[in-house]
């Protein structure tokens, strides 16, 4: 694809030149230092629009760099392509050449995602992306359509979220860098398994971050909770946009990702006439259309707004899909119990219930939470343009402990969650270890080298938790036990764990092949509560001659329901049996009009009806 947008870093040309380029407005001077192999100083030549050039012969893939600017300071590449020695070290020139070999692979549709969420350094016990490889025989049984890899941007030292990358370009070099992340992405492709990167455009991390010295990165017009706020769209802003939209451009085409996790897009502050996610989606869309193969943006958005995936065509800003929290709000505080912090607005049967049916919870009602009206209707937009989750990265590191919904529910709600989400008509997301139960925590760490910021950090999240009753001490993010007790167990044969795995796979399964399931229109899907005081809920959905009634019991006892519909139900799936090691199945297995139903607790039933 043809990149219309100023080229920034250093790449090796097809005439064996490198080129660097580095947008440095305000500099009056600037050089390029090799620093290996050999030392070297080359001056580079400044362009109308503050980008400084040069070409330099005989280099090769590995050779270091950094530039200096007025002779005064001497920094890496904010484009670097990769950081060998971490974020204060040089950068190094990176061959782009890779032997791909998945031509066949034209892409999913949103429509046809099972999403597997997934840190790199805990996934496994080589904390890299072979470890990922060697786990896509799991997932592929398991029925996942796509992996969704937590940022992967140099951030300081080798432990981290990926939240504090500070060099969007450049693959985190304890991962397995520029060439381990295309082999994985090659590789899923060859199961069939499209991958998704999560990608952060509205902050940058605190250490290793020299941007600033470089030129208007960011911006005073705007607050965020990390910090100033990207230049999107003040004096200066379009080198910026520039690159951020490279970035997206880069991750896309050449390492043949299908898909962009946009973090907190809400952050992304653009009051320009063409916000910067319209501007992106579109040149994505172009990108779908020129490769052939399917590309999509997903929005993490606090904002109950369907104006970000609307088409721009009708004055939305394009992109593919977004995080819908709130699904996973009502039925955390519903299977809990909890209602502090952010879970204020949420507790009862009627929250999920809305969001089964709209999506949101909050389209202009009243939030207590945030004191004001909140929110708007998605309008006829499908269920497949919206990613619901029981567990995931944010909600389960974000509680003080990190402490994962297996160890704060029984099992037999751990299923009904399961089928909760997988039930639904939206595009579920799994969180790493959740199809086995895994116990261990996922909680927050660092690697800082910075004194001052480390203990900035752990005080920042003592008072993060201040609004929740959770009791214990805040693990510290800096000790190396905090990423051990992080790292996935694998124990996926213990008798639980083993009957997990198989109803999850069934549960997929499922979805895939029913078309009652596959069916993603608004006018599919019915939603109803016939005893609120029983806590079951009632959901019925229906593509051509396929009808379903699907029956969740988020009570803790046995809670009876007389069917009064046409037809004759037969049953495809009851939690409670002994098949998912459960205490056995009260339901019949067919039922007519006036049949006594009996759900067993914390339990789901799905009917066929005929």
């Amino acid at each position: 694809m043809a990149n219309i947008y100023p080229f920034a870093g250093a790449a090796i040309q097809s005439d064996s030149t490198c080129k660097f380029s580095v947008w440095a407005p305000f500099r009056k001077q600037v050089s390029l230092s090799i620093i290996a192999p050999q030392p070297q100083i080359h001056p580079m030549q400044p362009d109308d629009k503050g980008y400084w050039h040069t070409s330099v012969e005989g280099l090769s893939s590995g050779t270091q760099y950094k530039y200096v600017l007025d002779e005064e300071v001497t920094l890496p590449d904010p484009a670097s392509r990769y950081q060998p020695e971490g974020v204060h070290g040089p950068s190094a020139v990176v061959d782009s050449n890779f032997e791909w070999t998945d031509d066949s692979w034209t892409g999913l549709d949103m429509s046809e995602l099972i999403i597997y969420e997934l840190h790199t350094g805990t996934f496994s016990g080589t904390h890299n992306f072979q470890g990922v490889i060697d786990k896509l025989d799991h997932l592929r049984s398991l029925g996942i359509t796509a992996i969704e890899i937590l940022p992967v941007g140099q951030f300081p030292g080798d432990r981290n979220w990926g939240y504090d990358g500070v060099y969007p370009f450049a693959v985190q070099n304890s991962y397995g860098g520029v060439n381990g992340l295309k082999a994985l992405v090659n590789a899923a492709h060859q199961h069939g398994i499209a991958v998704i990167l999560d990608v952060i455009y509205n902050h940058l991390g605190p250490e290793g971050n020299y941007f600033s010295q470089y030129g208007p990165w960011f911006t005073d017009k705007y607050k965020t909770p990390w910090g100033p706020a990207l230049n999107f769209d003040d004096a200066w802003c379009d080198a910026v946009r520039a690159y951020f939209i490279q970035n997206a451009l880069m991750w896309l085409d050449e390492f043949h990702i299908d898909g962009l996790r946009m973090d907190a897009v809400h952050a992304i502050w653009d009051c320009g006439a063409n916000h910067f996610t319209a501007e992106l989606s579109e040149l994505v869309d172009a990108l779908q259309a020129t490769s052939g193969r399917k590309k999509f943006l997903i929005a993490e958005i606090d904002l109950n707004s369907p104006r970000y995936i609307m088409p721009r065509e009708k004055g939305g800003y394009g992109m593919h899909g977004q995080w819908v929290d709130e699904f996973h709000h009502a039925l955390h505080s519903l299977l809990t119990g909890e209602v502090n912090g952010y879970y204020a607005d949420f507790g009862g049967l009627t929250p999920l219930a809305k969001s089964f049916q709209d999506s949101y919870v909050f389209t202009g009602a009243y939030s207590d939470v945030r004191k004001r009206h909140f929110g708007a209707s998605p309008g006829d937009l499908p269920y497949h343009q919206f990613v619901v989750f029981a567990q995931n990265h944010d909600q389960i590191g974000n509680r003080m402990l990190g402490d994962r919904l297996t160890t704060q529910v029984s099992f037999e709600a751990q299923k009904l969650a399961a089928a909760t989400v997988l039930l639904s008509p939206h595009i579920p997301l799994l969180f790493m270890g959740e199809e086995y139960g895994e116990t261990k925590p996922f909680q927050f760490f660092t690697s800082h080298s910075d004194k001052d910021l480390i203990a900035a950090v752990t005080n920042g999240r003592r008072e993060e938790f201040a609004s929740f009753a959770w009791e214990g001490e805040v693990p510290e993010p800096q000790e190396i036990t905090t990423f051990d007790n992080s790292t996935l167990s694998w124990e996926t044969q213990t008798e639980t764990g083993a009957a997990l795995i198989e109803l999850y796979r069934f549960l997929i399964a499922f979805r895939r092949t029913r078309q009652a399931m596959r069916n993603t229109t608004r006018d599919s899907v019915k939603v109803l509560i016939p005893q609120a005081e029983e806590q079951l809920l009632l959901v019925e959905r229906s593509g051509g001659d396929d009808r379903l009634l699907i029956l969740f019991n988020f009570s803790d006892h046995v809670v009876p329901y007389q069917y009064t519909g046409p037809g004759t139900l037969q049953k495809k799936f009851d939690s409670s049996a002994a098949i998912w090691h459960g205490p056995g199945t009260l339901a019949p297995d067919e039922a007519t009009t006036s049949s006594a139903i009996s759900l067993q607790p914390f339990s789901a039933i799905v009917y066929e009806i005929v």
